[in-house]
């Protein structure tokens, strides 16, 4: 799977409510960067990620601009995209809504047709505060 597929399947894997952890890099220097959280190390990221799939439902992830650097050999990837952001917080009965940044560094697994690439970081940001709505 190239870097670019990589970034569209974690989009889908978001929207289906699949798990995401598999995305990240296993190490524990490895950070994801969200809307409202920032998170270290593979293990804290895996929980979190777990924890956002069992209080979360009705995501749309809809890419307006990814870019993706993919070089050869064993040097990492990067992406960056404005994406169309939304979901349903099931504890808190809100939804959320954004316009957000996305950026981070793919790392390169493997070799050859079972060459994979995994999220190192994740940085998502939105430049104002969401628009919700308590139902």
């Amino acid at each position: 799977m190239s870097a670019r597929e990589t970034v569209l399947d974690y989009y889908e894997a978001l929207r289906r409510g699949e798990p995401l952890e598999a995305y990240f890099a296993e190490r524990p220097d490895v950070v994801k960067v969200g809307v409202f959280s920032r998170t270290v190390g593979f293990d804290a990221i895996a929980e979190a990620l777990r924890e956002q799939t069992r209080t979360t439902e009705a995501w749309t992830v809809e890419s307006q601009d990814l870019r993706v650097e993919e070089p050869q050999g064993d040097e990492p990837g990067w992406f960056t995209d404005r994406v169309d952001l939304a979901w349903r917080d099931t504890e808190r009965e809100t939804s959320y809504a954004f316009e957000t940044r996305w950026s981070g560094v793919l790392e390169p697994r493997g070799d050859g047709d079972a060459r994979e690439w995994v999220f190192a970081t994740m940085h998502v940001s939105a430049p104002h505060q969401p628009a919700t709505d308590a139902r």
